[in-house]
């Protein structure tokens, strides 16, 4: 987390109603804080793997031409990768079938995220920038929690665009494509939840430190773990859960502790992210989840 709270008066000024965010408006990529892509921490399946080292870093390489161009670099995956891609992809398309929210499951029809091969985040940039105004920026690698989230007002995901190791195709310790593509990128084709990230994004440039933790929380419990009411069942929608068979399967079990979506109890529900979740959060619409997270961003300074 950031300790710097400072915030410029262009930034603080910035419209929370601001949904069409033009080219123009967009900002330099600048100051972004990374981990540094060249040290995988000794858990990390490829740690060992300098092949594999050797082809993270350069598909990072193409992300990071992105911050000096603004173009998306297309990466050609390997076979590998796209086995790798294949197998994670299938073994999750049946348990979507059973446990997605059917919206997710239709945006990504609509995005062309098929089973058999990796996207690319241009044609997925296209189509997103066409549906909701949301883009999709490359990144080489984590990025630090004000800076990520922040740019989210801006309606742009940072993503990655390497794969996970193929000895451990179930298991990633840091966000791969994916993550991103099979995760995350179909939601942002819902007006509602394209609007909800954004307010999350704006709440990050003029948070105090404790806000943005708080802010970090409700990421976590409902962009990557979160639960959604339908028709009188239960869907997931969370990136973390869609993206991983194993955290799928445990958030519908009798492991789980599925309560309502309360905002006051969401903001300060400490959790581990190196655990299943014992206790995950359904909210009732991303209508409702949007106007929730309007009304407490718009508290922020007041």
């Amino acid at each position: 987390m950031l300790t710097d709270t400072a915030t410029s008066a262009a930034e603080a000024d910035f419209e929370i109603g601001n949904y069409r965010v033009s080219d123009e408006d967009l900002p330099e990529f600048r100051d972004l804080k990374f981990e540094n892509i060249n040290e995988l921490h000794i858990d990390h399946p490829g740690a060992n793997d300098a092949d594999y080292r050797a082809r993270r870093d350069y598909i990072a390489s193409c992300a990071k031409s992105f911050r000096e161009t603004g173009e998306i670099t297309d990466v050609e995956y390997n076979a590998r990768e796209q086995r790798v891609w294949r197998y994670v992809a299938e073994e999750l398309e049946e348990l979507q079938q059973r446990y997605a929210s059917p919206f997710y499951l239709r945006a990504k029809k609509d995005l062309g995220i098929r089973t058999d091969q990796i996207p690319q985040l241009s044609e997925m940039n296209r189509r997103l920038k066409e549906l909701t105004g949301f883009r999709l920026a490359p990144i080489e690698g984590l990025v630090e929690t004000r800076g990520f989230l922040s740019w989210l007002s801006y309606r742009v995901m940072l993503c990655t665009q390497y794969i996970r190791h193929h000895s451990q195709p179930a298991y990633t310790p840091e966000p791969d494509i994916v993550h991103e593509a099979i995760g995350h990128i179909p939601m942002f084709t819902n007006p509602n939840f394209a609007d909800f990230s954004q307010f999350i994004g704006h709440g990050a440039r003029i948070a105090t430190d404790e806000q943005l933790e708080q802010l970090g929380r409700l990421y976590w419990f409902t962009v990557e773990f979160g639960l959604v009411e339908h028709e009188g069942d239960i869907k997931a929608y969370g990136a973390g859960l869609l993206s991983s068979f194993g955290e799928l399967e445990h958030a519908f079990s009798d492991k789980v502790e599925r309560r309502p979506f309360d905002l006051e109890t969401v903001i300060n529900h400490e959790y581990t992210y190196s655990d299943m979740q014992p206790v995950l959060y359904v909210i009732p619409s991303y209508a409702e989840l949007k106007e929730v997270t309007r009304k407490y961003i718009e508290s922020f300074g007041k």
